[in-house]
Parts: C-alpha cells; structure tokens; sequence
C-alpha cells in the first residue's frame, strides 16, 4: 500500500468516476487507486460500479481482487448478487473474491456455482476451487510462489513443466477447469514457444470463460508469436465478446506495429466492450513503446 493521503485519493477517485473523461484517463486513475490501496481507494472504486461501461465495471471488481483487502469483500459479494450487472462484470467479482483467498466467501460463492449465466457460475466454482487449495495444509508453499507475472491467479500452476501433457490436461473438457486453469499457468510460466502454442490452441477449446483467461494470459506473456492466435479470435465476430475484448488487451500489451494496426481496425466494432477494449488496448500501445515506468504514472501527476 502507498503512503498517499485521503485528499489525493479522493482527486484521483474523481477522475475515476467522471463520466466525462476519456475512458483511458478513468482506467489510470483506477489502477492508480489499486496500487494505492486501503480504505479510500475501495470507496473510490466501489463508487464507479454504477458506470454504464462494462468493461470499466469488469476491471473494477478485477483490480478489488488483486489488491487482496478483505474490506472489498462486501462490495463484491453485491455485485456478484446484482442481476442487473453485465455477466462479464459479476463474472469478475466471483473470480474477485477467490483472489482475495478469505473462507468468509465459501458460502457465497457455493451459492452462485448455481447461476444461471454459465461464466458466473463456472467462475464462482473455479474460485471455491481456489478457496478449498488454499485451505488444505497438505499443498505446499511451493505452490503459493508469487506469479512472475504480479497477478494473483485464479489457480496455481501445475507441478508439470512437460508442454505435452500439459497441454493435454489444458484441452481436457473432462478435467475440472481449476485443473485446466493449473495447466494453463504452468504453460504461461514456462513462456516458450511450445508452450504459447499449446495456449494458443487452447483459444479455440473450452468454454468462453476458459477462452477468456487463455487470452489473458497470452497478454500476460506479452510475445510476438501468440499475435496471430490472439488476432484470429478478435476478428471472429462470432466469438463470444468476454474472449474477444482479452483477446484486443492481449494485443494491447503486446504492443507490435502489427497489433496496432489490427486494435485500429475494430475501433468501431458493433459490441461496446470490443470498441472500448481497443481503446484501452492502444493506450496500453503507447504506453509499452514510452519510457513510463507504471500504466498509472501519468494519473498521479494529473491529480495532484
């Protein structure tokens, strides 16, 4: 957490929930209150969840469980119950509060495995996964190694670090997907090329939840030869819009002339999410290709 007073992080909770501002100065201003943390920050956060954006929304409860604060936990609990939010962003609260790892939300989330939306409730299931590893003793510290990737992960890696069968358990529909998910941070992990197209194969298996984090995950990787498995998903406008809209941040973090030229294309795509996502996916671009040392930078100097 960073020793920032209560005034700034209210300044910077101001440009967050000002619906007049570029969506990308409303994104930095988030991430800056992640990095920020504590109390205010929640507030700040917690006060957008009425914004008409989903996929701000989505991010918002998406940054709540990275910072891991247990007094997130009733402002997500809300909004998982909330009907009226998008899936995409009741999705992401149940992903949320697996994140923040408290067994407060085991009977919560027991009761959501049950949704009537499937990326609700497959999600509220991979959580409740993620809770039940955490509290068994019998796993070691060795699975709780912080990600290189500075992301708290919905499951932990894998054992194997064999592409091969690896890949076999990511492609499994048989398998539960929190051991699909355990293949697919191991493959991450292991950023080769095998492994990225191992993931890349994965884009076109599993549900779209399963698709949206292979996505995820490839932008994590941020290498050049996961483009073309990222691009052909973002352009099939058959493909559910969660899968596509990480498939365009994805691109985003990659940052090549290619993957501008493609995030420019679907500028003006007929899903919001897709639209917004590239937007914030070429800010990203420029951010990747600047000198600054965190996304956020910038806010903290607009808000002082």
């Amino acid at each position: 957490m960073l020793d920032i007073n209560e005034d700034k992080v209210i300044a910077i909770g101001h440009v967050l929930n000002d619906k007049n501002r570029p969506l990308k100065e409303r994104f930095r201003a988030l991430f800056t209150l992640k990095n920020i943390g504590g109390p205010f920050a929640i507030e700040q956060i917690k006060n957008c969840f009425n914004d008409s954006s989903a996929l701000l929304k989505h991010e918002l409860a998406y940054c709540l469980g990275q910072m891991q604060d247990v007094q997130a936990i009733p402002v997500l609990i809300d909004i998982l119950k909330n009907t009226s939010q998008e899936p995409m962003v009741r999705h992401e609260a149940g992903e949320a509060l697996g994140a923040i790892g408290d067994p407060t939300a085991i009977p919560i989330l027991e009761t959501y495995t049950k949704d009537s939306v499937i990326e609700v409730a497959e999600t509220c299931q991979l959580a409740l996964d993620r809770l039940k590893w955490l509290a068994d003793l019998h796993n070691t510290s060795e699975g709780l190694i912080k990600s290189p990737y500075a992301s708290v992960d919905p499951a932990p890696p894998a054992e194997s670090k064999n592409v091969e069968i690896l890949k076999k358990s990511l492609l499994d529909e048989n398998a539960s997907l929190f051991d699909r998910y355990r293949a697919m941070f191991s493959l991450r992990n292991l950023n080769t090329k095998e492994s990225i197209d191992a993931l890349g194969a994965g884009l076109k298996a599993g549900s779209a939840l399963f698709r949206h984090e292979i996505a995820f995950v490839l932008g994590q990787m941020q290498e050049e030869v996961s483009v073309p498995y990222l691009r052909d998903s973002l352009e099939d406008p058959e493909e559910n819009e969660m899968v596509r809209h990480e498939c365009a941040e994805a691109l985003g973090a990659i940052a090549t002339p290619d993957c501008m030229s493609i995030l420019n294309r679907y500028l003006e795509d007929n899903k919001r999410v897709v639209r917004e996502s590239c937007v914030i996916a070429l800010d990203m671009c420029d951010y990747e290709n600047s000198p600054e040392f965190q996304y956020a930078d910038t806010l903290t100097k607009v808000s002082s």
